[in-house]
């Protein structure tokens, strides 16, 4: 779902005049971000800048961060660095949501071996009485 989501918000829909209405930039301002690679619009078939609203929302931060004062090198560093650590945030997230599979497995199988420990071995192995258990249980 949150795949989906970022997948809309990069979804090129605004020509270079509503992305200048947007943001409350000038439309030779965003030629000049693009140029120096703060913004990379998509291209229609005609070759018109077509803006994502994620782009829009890059501009505003870049609006925002020159206001207050930083030069354009200075944004591109900050943009930067706010990439990295998303993809850090990301790689995070993608982490904990293993080791939570893993402490979910690692559960279940301590749960089978207390299992087993507990049963008789009436089998010939720890699976088919854990398999028996089960069985029993749901009759």
């Amino acid at each position: 779902m949150a795949r989906e989501h970022e997948s809309d918000r990069d979804k090129p829909l605004y020509m270079i005049s509503v992305a200048a209405d947007l943001t409350g930039m000038h439309p030779q301002t965003l030629r000049v971000y693009e140029q120096k690679g703060l913004v990379t619009p998509g291209r229609s078939r005609g070759n018109t800048r077509l803006y994502s609203q994620a782009d829009i929302e890059r501009l505003n931060l870049i609006n925002k961060l020159t206001d207050e004062g930083i030069n354009l090198a200075g944004v591109v560093r900050i943009l930067d660095m706010r990439e990295r650590q998303l993809e850090k945030d990301e790689k995070i997230d993608e982490l904990t949501r293993r080791v939570r599979e893993l402490e979910d497995e690692v559960h279940e199988f301590k749960m089978q071996q207390r299992i087993v420990a507990l049963a008789r071995y009436d089998a010939d192995n720890p699976q088919e009485t854990l398999r028996a258990l089960l069985e029993s249980k749901n009759e």
